[in-house]
C-alpha cells in the first residue's frame, strides 16, 4: 500500500521578514522518523511555480521524500520577486534547507532545477557545506552565459518601453493567472552580471550531474548545455551525463513525462553507481526515431 502523503508548509523567512515561502513536502513514509532521511529539492524557474511543468509529476514518482516550493513573490509565497534577484533566490533556498534540517532532520541528497532554478541550485551547492554533500544534481534548461539575456525576446520587446517608461511589463501566466511584473534595465543588468564561472572550479567533485536540454529551446541556447558539460565533465569521481531532446522547447511542452522518465532512470543508475561521463542514452531506442 502506498502511504505517500503531501503536506503544505509555510516557512518564515530568516533574511526577509516580508517574505514567507510556501511549499509541498511529499513523504513516502510519513509515520517514520525523518532524522537523517534523504530528501530531494525541486526548483522552478522564472515565471513558474512549484507545481508547473514536470515538477509535481516528478515529486509524485520519485522514490524518496521531496520538497518543492515557490520562490519569494511567486505564486503562493509572499515577498517581492526580482528578475535580477538571483541571490535572493539563493537565500530562499538557504532558508528552506535550514528549515528542513532543523524541523525534520532531513539531509538534502538530490537537487533538481529548471532554468533559473538550475542556476540557483548550482550556486547553493557550490557555496554551502550542505550543498557540498549533495550526491546528485539535475540541470534542466539551465542558462550558463548570463549576458545572453540581452539577446532574449523579453529584453528586445521591452526596449521601447525602457526608453518611454523606464521599465517594461512582463505578463507571464502563473497557475492559470496572468501576472504583471515590472522589469527595469537594472534587473537585466544584475541578471547578466551574475557570475556562473564558479561551476568550473567550485562544484563538488563527487557529485553526479545530469544536464537535460531541448534542442529547440528559444529561451536558453542549447549550447549552454555543452558548456556545462565541458565544465562538469572534468571532475572525478563525479560524472556528468548530457541528454539532448530533439524538437523540445525550453519548457519541454508535451514532453514533460519524458523528462521525468529520464530523470528516474538516471537516478537509479546513480544509486547503483553505474554512471559514466558522456552522452546519456535513455531506455528509449533512438534508432526508432531516425
Amino acid at each position: 500500500m502506498n502511504s505517500r502523503t503531501s503536506s503544505k508548509l509555510t516557512i518564515p523567512h530568516l533574511y526577509d521578514p516580508a517574505s514567507t515561502l510556501v511549499g509541498i513536502l511529499d513523504q513516502l513514509s510519513p509515520d517514520k522518523p525523518t532524522q537523517g532521511r534523504k530528501i530531494a529539492l525541486i526548483l522552478h524557474g522564472s515565471g513558474g511555480h512549484k507545481d508547473y511543468l514536470f515538477q509535481k509529476r516528478l515529486a509524485l514518482r520519485l522514490p524518496m521524500d521531496s520538497f518543492r516550493f515557490d520562490f519569494r513573490g511567486c505564486h503562493e509565497s509572499t515577498g517581492t520577486w526580482r528578475q535580477g534577484g538571483l541571490n535572493d533566490d539563493v537565500d530562499d533556498l538557504r532558508v528552506v534547507t535550514d528549515y528542513l534540517k532543523s524541523k525534520y532532520g532531513y539531509d538534502v541528497d538530490l537537487v533538481v532545477g529548471h532554468s533559473r532554478g538550475s542556476i540557483v541550485g548550482m550556486k547553493w551547492i557550490c557555496s554551502t557545506e550542505e550543498g557540498q554533500r549533495v550526491s546528485a544534481f539535475i540541470n534542466v534548461s539551465g542558462r550558463c552565459r548570463m549576458k545572453k539575456i540581452y539577446d532574449s525576446k523579453l529584453y528586445h520587446n521591452g526596449s521601447k518601453d525602457f526608453e518611454e517608461n523606464g521599465y517594461t511589463v512582463w505578463r507571464p501566466t502563473v497557475a492559470r493567472k496572468v501576472l504583471e511584473l515590472k522589469l527595469y534595465p537594472e534587473d537585466f543588468r544584475m541578471f547578466a552580471e551574475f557570475d556562473t564561472s564558479f561551476v568550473w572550479d567550485q562544484f563538488p567533485k563527487p557529485t553526479d550531474v545530469l544536464t537535460i536540454h531541448g534542442l529547440s529551446d528559444a529561451v536558453v541556447p542549447p549550447y549552454d548545455a555543452i558548456i556545462y558539460s565541458k565544465a562538469l565533465s572534468r571532475r572525478r569521481p563525479g560524472t556528468h551525463s548530457l541528454y539532448l531532446v530533439e524538437d523540445a522547447d525550453h519548457n519541454f511542452t508535451n514532453r514533460q513525462d519524458e523528462v521525468v522518465d529520464v530523470i528516474l532512470e538516471w537516478w537509479q543508475a546513480h544509486l547503483h553507481k553505474d554512471l559514466a561521463t558522456g552522452i546519456w542514452t535513455a531506455a528509449t531506442d533512438i534508432r526508432g526515431k531516425l
